[in-house]
């Protein structure tokens, strides 16, 4: 069974962007490996929250995020 796990910034991501993840990892897995994977795909959307993680030692915020997205 592929499984696939994205973890994100709680709140960044819209249902519409959920539902976009989660087709478009599924049609990536199929297109991999057949499209007998398609019903077993499994794609977890974890949502992280604020300042829970961080890279580099450094605590990393939504807004921190959307900053250096920014420069």
């Amino acid at each position: 069974m592929p499984f696939a796990t994205f973890k994100v910034p709680a709140g960044s991501l819209s249902a519409e962007d959920k539902e976009k993840i989660v087709t478009r990892t599924t049609d990536l897995y199929a297109e991999i490996y057949g499209d007998r994977a398609r019903a077993t795909t499994l794609v977890l959307i974890e949502e992280v929250p604020d300042g829970g993680w961080g890279i580099g030692g450094d605590v990393l915020t939504l807004a921190r995020i959307q900053q250096m997205l920014q420069e």
